[in-house]
């Protein structure tokens, strides 16, 4: 299974176009996840013109993402246990994130936990959990460049993030 994570997209309805770059980088997935900070629920149907979507609201999100998508979850993929989070509320985003996921003291819950919030990409392992950030595809801050990652799922867990400086946006009909 090939997953499509994306980030802190701060899109808003009267300009909700994603760059051409990313709607390319995710052609073909066989899903999306967002892990928070659309701020539009426009940007919803955006991303579901490409592959199905889901995901979790976050810290900037308003009522109707929070109902919709709740502020973490737990999904099962291709055999994986798979936490989404927005990783806001803590000093760390990296360990915020795993914490959400994590018993008090013990081992973590799941294989994978997901997250944004910093605007950084981030990649590392921590107690066999791989912990993701794809950074932001439209709103890099203070990175170099735009960021989204690909996650895919076999016999083992890959992911990788995918970088790109032109955020012209995608042609749509």
């Amino acid at each position: 299974m090939r997953i499509g994570i994306v980030s802190d997209t701060h899109l808003y309805d009267h300009k909700p176009e994603l760059p051409a770059a990313l709607v390319e980088g995710l052609s073909g997935v066989d899903l999306i996840l967002h892990a928070g900070d659309w701020i539009a629920e426009s940007i919803v149907d955006r991303f579901a013109a490409i592959a199905p979507v889901d995901g979790i609201a976050g810290n900037n999100d308003g009522p109707g993402i929070v109902r919709r998508f709740g502020r973490s979850k737990v999904l099962e993929l291709a055999g994986y246990r798979i936490g989404l989070v927005h990783g806001d509320g803590g000093r760390s985003t990296p360990d915020t994130a795993y914490r959400t996921f994590c018993a008090s003291g013990g081992e973590a819950s799941v294989d994978i936990v997901l997250f944004g919030h910093s605007h950084i990409p981030y990649q590392d392992m921590r107690g066999g959990v791989l912990l993701f950030n794809p950074g932001s595809p439209t709103d890099k801050r203070r990175q170099d460049m735009y960021s989204y990652g690909i996650l895919e799922l076999t016999e083992q867990i890959g992911a990788r993030h995918y970088y790109y400086t032109d955020r012209s946006p995608a042609k749509y009909s």
